[in-house]
């Protein structure tokens, strides 16, 4: 009896302790902004209320429209950026507006010609809201999305409120310096591919490093930028996300190969659109087919991909998301862009006539080098003095420990 009631004690000791463990490690999880509701509610009673928002905008498996609602607070209109405020539409599809079906308030698209709300849509507006999980990649347009929103509240004289969320790709910093020259929605400021910091931090900075330009003198009073910060976060945390952030980025793989594997974007391979894989696998069907094979085909977010209906050979780099992680290794990788170039027959005509991979490179430097058969280390050499000065210049701006 005695021996009972001693391993009894244990047992319950023990499951004391791992209740307490686990609910350690769910506290200590991170949590995005706008699950901080005491935060920022008081900040919106009462007032009218427009929200940038798109199918990642959730709080608790709700989208954060809904529960503002519930909430009792005043939406008067909704802005959503590429992809739609569903989050189903092609990447670059125009995108126009309509009205949400289950509110009843109006979505205006902030992309294509309409890039900024207008003064006179935000003439009923008291605050503006944004709240949109970006992954952390320069080429990634919600943070051009998101500069168009602040010159809009500047110009208005509307207080800015950002619901801070987790940078997936927020542990390092990597890859080469936007040159002004190539400045576009796909890279409008010179920061590196990579540049680690949330959507609160690099607002933060746009505005702390001037980079509005003429738009930053003349801002109204009444502009205000507010940022209602992530909880548990630090800038080597390992944030999956709940809500793919658009139709291509289907699941952290996806997430972790895309600075990388976006280059192929600016190439005449498929990077992997219209397949179960995107930017996981990348190909053509002039590569050697000893290589893996596979076909894009139209679907939903990608109903015309590159090569549609096309058999490609080419690599999967899919695995575990560990395996991703490691191969990845922290670095913007071109090992694959240049393995791709080594093979592809037709070197000419490699990349697109447009030269779009410099817009999505940043700069010219890139192409140049791989025509002329630069080693993977000359090219990384050639980034390192940008990604100081910039490193330097993020630290200012940091909400999260690194």
């Amino acid at each position: 009896m005695v021996k009972f009631s001693f391993f009894k004690s244990l047992l319950l000791v023990f499951i004391g302790i791992t209740i307490q463990a686990g609910a350690t490690a769910q506290q200590s999880f991170p949590e995005p902004g706008a699950h901080q509701m005491a935060e920022y509610l008081p900040l919106l009673k009462g007032k009218s209320v427009a929200v940038f928002a798109n199918a990642t905008s959730v709080v608790a498996n709700k989208h954060l429209v809904d529960t503002l609602k519930k909430a009792g607070i005043n939406i008067t209109k909704i802005f959503s950026p590429e992809h739609g405020f569903r989050g189903n539409a092609d990447a670059g599809e125009k995108v126009g507006s309509e009205i949400d079906p289950e509110t009843g308030i109006k979505i205006i698209s902030l992309y294509g010609q309409h890039l900024a709300p207008t003064e006179q849509e935000l003439n009923d507006v008291d605050i503006m809201v944004f709240d949109i999980q970006d992954v952390g990649v320069r080429f990634y347009t919600y943070i051009s999305s998101l500069e168009y929103y602040m010159v809009a509240a500047m110009k208005s004289g509307k207080p800015l409120l950002i619901l801070d969320r987790p940078n997936p790709n927020g542990f390092y910093v990597d890859g080469p310096i936007l040159n002004s020259k190539f400045k576009s929605f796909v890279g409008m400021q010179p920061v590196p591919i990579v540049y680690g910091m949330t959507i609160g931090e690099y607002a933060r900075m746009l505005l702390g490093e001037g980079w509005l330009g003429a738009d930053t003198v003349k801002k109204k009073t009444g502009f205000e930028l507010k940022v209602i910060p992530c909880r548990n976060y630090t800038h080597q945390s390992r944030y999956h996300l709940p809500v793919k952030p658009s139709p291509n980025l289907p699941d952290m793989q996806s997430i972790y190969l895309y600075p990388s594997t976006c280059f192929f974007e600016g190439t005449v391979l498929s990077e992997g659109r219209g397949t179960d894989k995107p930017f996981q696998i990348f190909g053509h069907p002039t590569l050697p087919n000893i290589l893996i094979s596979f076909k894009p085909t139209s679907r939903t977010g990608a109903k015309h991909p590159k090569l549609e209906d096309q058999t490609c050979y080419g690599w999967d780099l899919s695995g575990t998301n560990e395996e991703v992680l490691k191969e990845v290794d922290n670095h913007v990788q071109v090992k694959w862009l240049m393995k791709a170039y080594e093979l592809f027959p037709d070197k000419a005509n490699f990349f697109l006539a447009n030269r779009y991979i410099n817009k999505l490179a940043g700069t010219d430097q890139l192409a140049d080098q791989i025509f002329k058969g630069a080693s993977e280390t000359e090219i990384r050499k050639s980034w390192e003095p940008g990604l100081e000065a910039f490193k330097k210049t993020r630290k200012k701006y940091l909400i999260y420990p690194e």
